[in-house]
């Protein structure tokens, strides 16, 4: 493989939060560069572009020969559609070389608007199996950034499989939460990471509950706070793996992060294609962990070990760790340092309980046995390290106490003068030809080798015959390489006069400044993109006759234990849907319902991973009515299964879950379009916005879920395995979840269950379950039909009491407003409030 990867085909694309990042970024060899504007994207907090920036900023990229994306990785609600329009509109006119994007009702739209504007499915749009990207095919996606659990032979699988060029994350913070998936934020806070908001939950502490029990941890207690990723020494493999595109993750950070990350992975990709060693060296690592670092992992790209992915011990960006206090003194603390300090640096010392007030600031002098020493002291040595007088309360350290270098301003100002320069970023090889005879004029040709562009430039002066001193290539080169400045240095010229000839040097000069000026107006145009006019909501008219208002409203029932699935089918539950941990469990819950004479519905998992189709073969033989389907991997195998099913044989019906993401009518249509006989909302939609989505969808289509545990963290970090075995994954940690049932306490006392599936990943909920039904008889008047009630851990008396409930309401015999007064559940259907749409 590696000899079909050219240098060329390798793609490192770096974040942008404001123009000194992009600066930084450019200068420092990013191919792309991936920026926000003030709406619709998955950094709200970052100082993001204004859109009207949109026509400088790719003229700025694009004179460098580097591409820009924009992110619109978030779900667009019904309300902003039309806003979403205008930015895609403004994005198509200034030659935007892509957006990234989340939602597939969006994808649907861009389509409409225009055929080939290029578009990347973002890691939010959980895409980890070959089966994903092949679903992605029809909207002529560009290319697709995986999700970041999967590990390199995944990724090696799904491009060889799926022929579409992939982006993988190589850098930066890792989410614990599968992209797209996670619902913390929303439900602590209203801010939703598919908004864009992500409140860092994964970054709290948390105490282990096991079957109702605080264990002991000691200073653990960051258990859901991964490491950061730092790929940079599998590149190699990564390259041979397929991957096209190395993204840097970082649109909060520094243009000083930018510009050291970018510039260490430009190096080893380069050093890659020139056969030359591409280990990063150790001080090139420690400058990586002093721009950002909770401690350095490869993620899931080596495959899952879960005891090397969370630490546990702290949350936040630590830099570069120092050593331990060895005695602390009147002024000063001694430390043999594991790494090079000098005055001026910044240092904290750490007691082992991030959550209280720690000690650091500069470090004012650096003795050895009571003499000051001048410069940098390098590791290994043993220091008396005196902190500034006003910075540390010595009194508050410890012998013991790890110390941590947090800055080096020597090191930041070496990376601002990458960026903060009057002299170009980069320059570009240029091609030149002369020509002519005496008495013409000479005919220049100017060649940008990289942008293929060439301008032709003819001299205002005949040539004449040289009596003296006739033009020779050495001066031509002479002169006309003169492009020191500019964007261009002289590659090749060839010269063909015709005799020995003169020109004045005013001239040349004059050519060479017109030929610079013409090609280098010529860099920034933008590609032109075919663009329709269409209406956004032309399609949402169509929608409302399809709904079937003369059925009647109906119940069904979601369960996660059997003993939930035998009290279900004695309700009046027009559907039983079995969604446990393991799938040797669905027989028994199908015996119970088919009995019952119950149709069931089987839950898909949540991720589906490359060799995972096993698991849906299994679904399949098992011949439920129905399978509940989370996932487009999923939803790509069940519709070619039924598409190859033989006529006349019943297939299940395919009922799309609220983690296909779907938050407006365009994703409504995408997904009942390919296949799905009815769909979940998203969990993402408040009561507003659920109520425009269903004005403009057929909610005949529709299930509205309305009781439920909601679902926060999706994870392929085991808590199971890391806290409460001593194995790495599922191979050796003995199931410590088919033994016990794990929780993580807050900081307020809730306990919200843990629960595992199949592929062990987890599943964290929320302690208490939320309700809707205060809005059942608006749904009913909008013409939905299908409502789901999801159980997690209630018991069967549980189920019964509750499903009773909600069928009085469905008879109007009791208010919405009684029923989660009776069962003391949050008041509310999702909570996001859309506030990212100024």
């Amino acid at each position: 493989m590696t000899k079909q990867i050219q240098r060329g085909d390798i793609e490192l694309l770096a974040p942008a939060g404001d123009w000194d990042c992009m600066r930084a970024a450019v200068a420092n060899g990013a191919d792309a560069i991936f920026f926000g504007v003030e709406k619709f994207n998955a950094r709200a907090r970052a100082n993001n572009f204004q859109t009207d920036e949109l026509p400088e900023i790719m003229a700025f990229l694009h004179s460098y020969g580097v591409k820009g994306f924009l992110t619109f990785n978030i779900l667009v609600f019904e309300d902003e559609l039309n806003d979403a329009k205008q930015l895609i509109e403004s994005c198509i006119d200034a030659g935007v070389d892509a957006v990234i994007v989340q939602d597939l009702g969006l994808v649907k739209l861009i389509r409409e608007m225009s055929p080939d504007f290029p578009i990347h499915g973002s890691t939010q749009m959980t895409i980890t199996s070959p089966e994903a990207v092949e679903f992605t095919k029809p909207f002529e996606m560009e290319r697709v950034v995986l999700g970041r659990e999967n590990n390199l032979k995944q990724i090696q699988k799904i491009g060889e499989q799926a022929k579409l060029p992939m982006e993988v994350f190589v850098h930066g913070a890792l989410c614990v939460s599968y992209s797209g998936q996670c619902l913390t934020s929303e439900m602590w806070g209203g801010r939703s990471a598919n908004r864009g908001e992500c409140a860092q939950a994964c970054r709290l502490p948390y105490d282990l509950m096991i079957d109702g029990e605080q264990k002991p941890m000691g200073d653990v207690a960051y258990l859901l706070s991964p490491k950061d990723l730092a790929a940079i020494d599998i590149i190699p493999e990564l390259i041979e793996a397929g991957v096209t595109s190395f993204k840097i993750e970082g649109r909060l950070k520094s243009p000083e992060y930018v510009a050291n990350v970018v510039s260490k992975y430009r190096k080893v990709i380069d050093n890659y294609f020139d056969g030359l060693p591409t280990a990063p060296s150790k001080e090139e690592v420690r400058e990586l962990q002093q721009s950002f670092s909770r401690g350095f992992t490869h993620g899931f790209l080596k495959g899952t070990n879960n005891k090397q992915l969370v630490d546990g011990t702290f949350p936040k960006s630590r830099g570069v760790y120092l050593g331990r206090v060895e005695r602390v003194l009147r002024d000063a603390v001694i430390c043999r340092i594991d790494a090079p300090l000098k005055r001026g640096d910044g240092i904290v010392f750490d007691a082992g309980d991030p959550t209280k007030k720690e000690e650091g600031g500069r470090v004012y002098d650096l003795r050895r046995q009571g003499v000051k020493i001048e410069g940098e002291a390098q590791e290994g040595v043993v220091l008396e390290i005196v902190p500034g007088r006003n910075d540390v309360d010595l009194r508050r350290v410890k012998v013991g106490d790890k110390v941590w270098k947090t800055s080096d301003p020597a090191l930041d100002k070496r990376l601002r003068a990458t960026f903060e320069t009057d002299k170009p970023y980069r320059v570009f090889p240029m091609r030149v030809t002369v020509s002519g005879s005496a008495g013409e004029p000479m005919v220049t040709t100017w060649t940008d080798v990289q942008k293929g562009t060439t301008v032709e430039v003819v001299s205002e002066i005949p040539l004449q015959t040289a009596l003296k001193r006739p033009m020779d290539k050495a001066l031509l080169e002479d002169q006309l390489g003169r492009l020191g400045g500019t964007l261009y240095q002289l590659e090749t010229l060839e010269v063909n006069l015709d005799g020995e000839l003169i020109i004045p040097v005013r001239e040349l000069n004059r050519i060479r400044r017109a030929a610079v000026e013409q090609l280098t107006e010529e860099r920034p145009k933008p590609p032109v993109y075919i663009k329709h006019e269409v209406d956004t909501f032309a399609d949402a008219s169509r929608n409302k006759p399809n709904a079937d208002n003369d059925v009647e409203p109906y119940l069904t029932v979601l369960c996660r234990t059997l003993e939930q699935v035998q009290a279900a089918v004695k309700t009046n539950a027009t559907m039983i849907y079995a969604d446990f941990e393991f799938i040797k469990q669905f027989p028994a819950a199908i015996e119970v319902a088919r009995n019952a004479g119950k149709p069931i519905a089987l839950a898909t998992p949540r991720i589906h991973m490359p060799g995972e189709n096993g698991y849906h073969a299994n679904i399949l033989k098992l011949k439920p009515d129905a399978v509940l389907i989370r996932n487009t991997g999923a939803l790509y195998y069940y519709l070619r299964a039924r598409a190859s099913s033989p006529p006349g044989e019943p297939f299940p019906q395919l009922i799309g879950d609220f983690s296909l993401n779907i938050a407006n009518h365009k994703a409504v249509n995408l997904f009942t379009e390919v296949g799905c006989d009815l769909v979940t909302p998203s969990y993402d939609l408040n009561i507003q916005q659920m109520v425009d989505l269903l004005g403009n969808s057929d909610t005949s289509k529709l299930e509205v879920v309305l009781h439920q545990h909601l679902p926060m963290f999706h994870t392929e970090h085991c808590v199971y395995c890391t806290f409460m075995s001593e194995g790495t994954d599922f191979t050796n940690c003995g199931r410590p979840c088919e033994e016990s049932r794990a929780s993580l306490q807050d900081r307020i006392g809730m306990s919200h269950p843990v629960r595992v599936d199949e592929g062990c990943r987890n599943t964290v909920y929320n302690a208490i379950e939320q309700s809707g039904a205060e809005y059942l008889n608006h749904f009913i008047e909008l013409g939905v039909r299908s409502f789901r009630i999801e159980f997690l851990e209630e018991t069967a008396e549980k189920v019964e009491e509750v499903m009773n409930l909600y069928e009085d309401a469905l008879a109007g015999r009791i208010s919405g407003t009684s029923v989660w007064r009776s069962l003391k559940a949050i008041n509310q259907l999702g909570v996001t409030r859309g506030q990212l749409v100024k």
